[in-house]
């Protein structure tokens, strides 16, 4: 297949340098000093399953290089997937299928209201990596999961080749009956670790330990399994335990990205995690007071580092 991988950080960098090390046909756009180590000595990763490189690697900062592709893969921040839908459109074809791979669960429809519905796949992803340094992703840990399907939940031919493609790069892929209620799944369990990671400034072992912060975790999780059982999500009943079972199985130093972003005064995820459980539970009438607290806590500095 021929992929293109529309930013190439800890998410895109791993998941489409696997890709490429299985031998499908994988180009990266990335930009600053990130594309150009990739430019110059390929795209590196180091991994507790096993560091390899790509080199050379297929890489640009303009789409327009590329030409139509089979799929692209939106593995952005969530804030930047407006930008990325414009950015995409030379390479989007009649057959092109878009894989959003972000954290929140606004994407899909955000990419749907620019290219059609039927272009747009459900999708959701499991891993704990960054940037280590230009060039170069850090594959900690989490279990490379991911999980995608059509919108209305019908199999296709296209999900099931991407799902081969996955499934040959040595990752752990799920095609789920429901991608809708998947999504929600993941997002009910990374909103929480977020937010209570970022308002306390805690890692995973820290703030699952703790009775105050456990108990965070759980009502945070509860907060956003309620919104989406209000909003007809076919969400497990079993949601919240799961997700606290995740919780228990991070390295104890594992942080969330929109954490780490917010500890280093960075912009972050905040709007499109905890700010999204606010909204959509406003607009659902269902009370969000966990998230209120985390976001209104947090909303002075994420003010601030988008000022800067």
């Amino acid at each position: 297949m021929r992929i293109a991988v529309f930013g190439a950080g800890g998410v895109g960098g791993y998941f489409g340098g696997r890709l490429a090390q299985s031998g499908q046909d994988v180009t990266f756009i990335a930009r600053g000093a990130h594309l150009d180590a990739i430019r110059a000595n390929g795209l590196k990763i180091t991994s507790k399953k096993g560091d390899f490189a790509i080199n050379p690697a297929q890489a640009t900062d303009d789409p327009k290089d590329i030409g139509v592709v089979d799929a692209v893969l939106i593995a952005v921040k969530a804030w930047s997937v407006a930008e990325a839908a414009e950015a995409i459109r030379p390479i989007v074809g009649p057959d092109t299928c878009i894989l959003p791979l972000e954290n929140g669960v606004d994407a899909p429809a955000q990419l749907s209201a620019i290219f059609g519905a039927e272009r747009v796949l459900g999708g959701l992803c499991r891993v704990i990596s960054y940037i280590g340094e230009p060039g170069r992703i850090q594959h900690d840990g989490g279990d490379d999961f991911i999980a995608l399907g059509e919108l209305d939940n019908q199999p296709s031919a296209r999900v099931d080749a991407l799902r081969d493609a996955f499934a040959n790069a040595g990752l752990n892929v799920d095609l789920p009956k429901d991608i809708h209620a998947a999504m929600w799944a993941k997002f009910l369990f990374i909103s929480a670790f977020s937010g209570v990671g970022a308002v306390t400034r805690s890692p995973a072992g820290v703030t699952r330990a703790l009775p105050g912060t456990r108990s965070m975790l759980e009502s945070a999780m509860t907060e956003a399994f309620n919104v989406a059982k209000a909003r007809g999500i076919a969400i497990a009943d079993d949601a919240v335990a799961i997700g606290m079972a995740a919780m228990d199985r991070q390295p104890l130093v594992g942080e969330a990205s929109m954490q780490r972003d917010i500890m280093d005064g960075k912009p972050s995820e905040l709007e499109s995690q905890t700010g999204a459980v606010v909204r959509l539970g406003k607009e659902s009438g269902v009370p969000t007071p966990i998230h209120d607290f985390i976001y209104s806590s947090l909303l002075p500095q994420e003010t601030k580092a988008r000022e800067g």
